[in-house]
């Protein structure tokens, strides 16, 4: 993988946010 200096790209935000979604849910 390469290492990106703009950090995550919107795909990757997108799917933390639905991570943290799901656990803020349990």
């Amino acid at each position: 993988m390469q290492h990106r200096s703009q950090g995550f790209t919107l795909v990757e935000l997108l799917i933390v946010i639905a991570i943290i979604g799901i656990l803020a849910a349990l």
